[in-house]
């Protein structure tokens, strides 16, 4: 790699690793934050901006989707190397634990795909049956259309320039998104992530006192 190629590199990820940590202030900043094992209870909760997407099914998803269920959204690309397939695994265990102990409460996990170009629908159906047939994947007709999303969300993305072999990475914010029933952001997890910290944040999450507080 020239040496102009890897400081533009480096300054990407710069940027968007400093966008991330101004995104999760900027939802934190009103409020104390409980402490959990992998982040921080948000109080209150907040709603969440408009948005729209569309599903594996190529079906329109939004908040709609997200009310009468407790959501985890993770964003990430189906080619990443390392850690969006590590924390779907992750989250996939968390998910089996949690049925294995008939938890009360069981998230719905949406895996909500940064790079619209090769995550299309069809892809992430193919794809996200590999952690856990239950996930559900969601992206946007094009790229401007999910990095306006994420924004809103808070969430940085920035696409690196591609290598010769035209292959990309996507740089993004690695948190998870809590929501409530109600669609309201009521946590977000920073990691480092386990199955059993997860479980066990989640769980502490559920049941705490207001956590449905702010209901619409």
């Amino acid at each position: 790699m020239k040496p102009h190629s890897k400081y533009l590199s480096f300054a990407l990820i710069c940027i968007v690793g400093v966008a991330g940590i101004a995104a999760e202030m900027w939802w934190r900043r009103p409020a104390p934050a409980a402490l959990l094992t992998t982040g921080s209870v948000l109080s209150p909760s907040r709603k969440l901006p408009d948005f729209s997407l569309i599903d594996q099914q190529g079906r329109a998803f939004g908040e709609a989707n997200l009310r009468g269920h407790w959501s985890l959204l993770f964003f990430g690309y189906a080619n990443c190397p390392y850690f969006c397939p590590t924390t779907l695994t992750t989250l996939a265990a968390m998910q089996a634990r949690l049925r294995a102990e008939h938890a009360a409460v069981l998230p719905q996990v949406i895996f909500v795909s940064v790079d619209a170009k090769r995550d299309t629908p069809a892809q992430l159906a193919r794809f996200l049956p590999n952690f856990d047939p239950g996930f559900i994947g969601v992206t946007a007709a094009d790229q401007p259309s999910i990095e306006a999303v994420a924004r809103k969300l808070g969430v940085a993305v920035s696409i690196l320039p591609a290598a010769a072999d035209g292959n990309y990475a996507v740089d993004h914010s690695s948190m998870i998104l809590v929501l409530n029933p109600d669609a309201r952001l009521t946590a977000i997890l920073t990691g480092p992530f386990s199955a059993n910290a997860l479980r066990t944040d989640f769980q502490h999450i559920v049941a705490a006192p207001g956590a449905l507080a702010g209901r619409s």
